[in-house]
């Protein structure tokens, strides 16, 4: 989430401090999870503050304004005075969320989370409340922000019951090599085959040779289905911006018989590596529900600039995405292979000399 848009829910959840309803820890020592960059934070300052951030673009700018980095499912022992939190859409992944923020707070401690009015604000609050009981509440900036008392009583037995509720499990499918593939609440199209990535794989020649990468990667759908039609690929490269993502994929390819190399990586800053082919189901959201079609328009310029003379890319996005300018830029043929149930599928070939 850029700097240049509003944060709103970064807005509410810091808001009880900077107008003194709150009071900020003395050393500065607090655990933000899911963390965002943004005005209201550096107002605050982030000395002495640790987060968790599993999106690469996010994960970068955290890190460029001095906030260090924790592995969100490993946290460390320590217990924080303060813990805030913006918990994402998904149930189960929020649920686990607020339950591992429960569990890092200290005694007397504090829990605060903000969520926008249209992302389950009310279903968010009342989770945090059967975890932790009593809880303060105020609106603002079309979020509702709440935070647990100093004498908060946790709920153990639900705190341990959500703390697992996004754990990476096994979902069995016919439509994947194998037949399951590891999965967990919370990543793109978790619990099923994504209708867009089903169709690219339809209609995929199995010509694709030499080095070949997945842009998007997400669980690696798109990475089985390369590596169980496609005889010649010598190697693949996955590049994910989401780690939760980029981890599932790195497990469902563990029995690749071929080299296999995962990125966490923000595909529209660009690749540095060169490929053959590249296969790509580009996001069209960042952390928010807008269309952000300047994410497409990056990951097909990155594919041009990645791919070697003659080599090809096969793209699936929703027809609506105005992609055509940032195709012909790139490539010197463009062809339309098929559009159906709202998609439309691309094959780019860079120019061979």
């Amino acid at each position: 989430m850029s700097t240049t848009h509003r944060d709103q829910a970064l807005d509410a959840l810091l808001h009880p401090f900077a107008e003194g309803l709150l009071r900020w820890p003395q050393a500065g020592n607090a655990l933000f999870l899911r963390a965002r960059e943004g005005a209201a934070l550096h107002a605050l300052g982030v000395r002495g503050m640790v987060a968790t951030q599993p999106f690469k673009p996010e994960a970068e700018r955290l890190q460029r304004v001095g906030v260090e980095l924790l592995d969100e499912d490993a946290l460390p022992a320590t217990r924080f005075p303060l813990v805030l939190v913006l918990p994402p859409r998904q149930r189960e992944e929020a649920r686990a969320l607020l339950a591992k923020a429960c569990t890092a707070v200290a005694p007397g401690g504090m829990v605060i989370a903000a969520v926008a009015n249209d992302e389950g604000a009310k279903s968010r609050e009342a989770d945090l409340k059967l975890l932790a009981g009593g809880l303060n509440v105020i609106s603002k900036h079309h979020c509702r922000v709440s935070w647990t008392r100093p004498d908060a009583t946790f709920d153990a037995a639900l705190v341990a019951q959500w703390s697992k509720a996004d754990a990476p499990r096994a979902v069995r499918s016919a439509e994947v090599p194998g037949g399951a593939f590891q999965t967990r609440p919370g990543v793109f199209a978790w619990d099923r085959v994504d209708a867009a990535s089903r169709m690219l794989a339809q209609v995929l020649p199995d010509d694709l040779h030499g080095r070949v990468a997945d842009f998007g990667a997400g669980w690696g759908y798109l990475s089985l289905q390369v590596l169980a039609r496609c005889p010649k690929v010598a190697s693949l490269d996955l590049y994910e911006a989401d780690a939760r993502s980029l981890a599932l994929a790195d497990e469902n390819l563990a029995d690749a018989h071929l080299p296999v190399h995962c990125h966490w990586h923000d595909v529209a800053r660009g690749v540095d590596e060169r490929f053959d082919a590249i296969v790509c189901n580009p996001p069209f959201h960042a952390l928010g529900r807008g269309d952000r079609p300047d994410i497409g328009r990056a990951f097909i310029a990155a594919a041009a600039s990645a791919l070697k003379p003659g080599g090809r890319l096969w793209l699936v996005a929703n027809r609506h995405l105005p992609y055509e300018q940032a195709l012909g830029e790139g490539f010197a043929q463009v062809r339309t292979l098929a559009q159906d149930g709202g998609f439309k599928i691309v094959e780019g070939e860079k120019a061979r000399a």
